[in-house]
């Protein structure tokens, strides 16, 4: 007889569902919310075993349940499913983006140690990593995004003055879109550093395009970072955030959560857990509408240029893409011509599309990054990332594309 074949479930299937049994929770269809700050053991020994795990005396975390400080069963559940996506072994999940990254510093670097990123970065990031981590004597050497091997052999040759603890990455880049060769960087690091434990690893922030349209993990890179307040929550109602990749890197991050409290909550966990069931459905329909939304703007007499990933052919970017990436994402900068005054003019203009801050949700965003979000990164630093003040930063909902279309109109035709 025929051994029936092996269906393995997609991503978007296993959101209604993976890691959670209704029989554990009176039947319910949905997990509850857990709102209980800790649990009980079922006897002494089950509580040790727990605690070594949660200290670290034993890897891997608690067996079970212990405190939410350190973990919960929405926070699991999440967890989980977080990992289903990128095909990660574990991941972790925090009170906000910038708690995640924090958290994964925090676990990584030791004073003395060298950081190498690619830029720009988001500007808390750069803060952190500059202004914060750089009080306690952590130094940092960065490569522009779309760094080449040997621009990027270059600058690792030339942290080896101290010791590299970490490569942190962000692609595409908050908030001009321009790509990172994941796999160019990872061959870099494994050729100066090997690829053992004692190589750096290499993190990414995969905010813009993930899980969707970018899978970094399948390129070289160890551990991917979200803001799930983004495309994972999708509804503008909540911040978090996560870390993925191997187990043997999640450990010492999740002591270090376990240890200063960057846990994400039940309720947003729970809320996360709503959100990841139509996160396909969603970041599909915004990047269709970012389609026909851009190929209207790149015509458009007052508009200088359109970052759109899905306009790029013919040079390292688009190599870059063709390489990495599944879709072009629905979140673009669009650079106006003239300065400030215009950008200003065509966001005070806008009705649809609401002037706010972040991206990923189901309604239209647009923000200057140099009067907003990067407002505190130098002016020297600006100009040279490409930051400038004519540059508006749009994030495309799930609206009507042709309403979108009209707005862009109008506001266009106010400059």
């Amino acid at each position: 007889m025929q051994k029936p074949r092996k269906h393995n479930l997609r991503p978007a299937t296993l959101m209604m569902g993976h890691g959670y049994d209704p029989a554990l929770s009176e039947g319910a269809l949905k997990p509850p919310i857990f709102l209980t700050s800790t649990f009980v053991f079922p006897n002494a020994a089950a509580g040790k075993r727990h605690f070594e795990g949660v200290t670290g005396k034993r890897p891997g975390g608690a067996e079970g349940l212990v405190y939410s400080r350190f973990n919960g069963p929405n926070q699991e559940i999440l967890e989980d499913r977080l990992s289903v996506w990128e095909d990660a072994e574990d991941a972790l999940s925090f009170s906000s983006g910038m708690s995640a990254i924090a958290t994964l510093f925090l676990a990584t670097v030791r004073p003395g140690d060298v950081i190498v990123h690619s830029g720009p970065l988001y500007a808390a990031t750069e803060t952190l990593i500059a202004r914060v981590l750089g009080r306690f004597g952590v130094h940092f050497l960065d490569f522009p995004a779309g760094a080449t091997r040997a621009e990027i052999d270059a600058v690792l040759a030339k942290a080896q003055t101290g010791r590299v603890a970490l490569i942190y990455l962000e692609s595409p880049a908050n908030p001009t879109n321009a790509l990172v060769d994941i796999e160019a960087v990872r061959a870099s690091r494994d050729a100066i550093f090997g690829s053992g434990p004692d190589a750096p690893p290499i993190a990414i922030d995969n905010t813009f395009l993930g899980p969707i349209w970018q899978t970094p993990l399948a390129h070289g890179a160890d551990l991917v970072v979200y803001s799930l307040t983004k495309y994972a929550g999708g509804h503008s109602d909540l911040v978090a955030g996560a870390v993925l990749g191997a187990k043997r890197l999640i450990d010492p991050i999740r002591a270090m959560r376990n240890t200063i409290g960057t846990i994400t909550d039940p309720n947003t966990a729970w809320m996360l857990l709503r959100s990841l069931e139509t996160l396909e459905l969603r970041m599909n329909r915004a990047g269709e509408n970012a389609a026909k939304v851009c190929a209207y703007l790149r015509d458009h007499p007052r508009v200088e240029h359109v970052g759109y990933l899905g306009f790029l052919e013919g040079d390292r970017q688009a190599d870059i893409y063709a390489r990495h990436c599944l879709g072009a994402g629905s979140t673009f900068s669009l650079f106006l011509k003239g300065g400030e005054a215009e950008a200003f003019r065509f966001l005070d203009s806008l009705r649809i599309a609401k002037l706010a801050v972040s991206l990923g949700g189901t309604e239209t965003l647009a923000s200057h990054p140099a009067a907003m979000t990067h407002l505190s990164v130098p002016d020297a630093r600006k100009a040279a990332l490409g930051i400038t003040d004519n540059l508006v930063r749009i994030s495309i909902g799930v609206e009507d594309p042709d309403d979108l279309i009209a707005d862009f109109a109008q506001a266009l035709d106010a400059c």
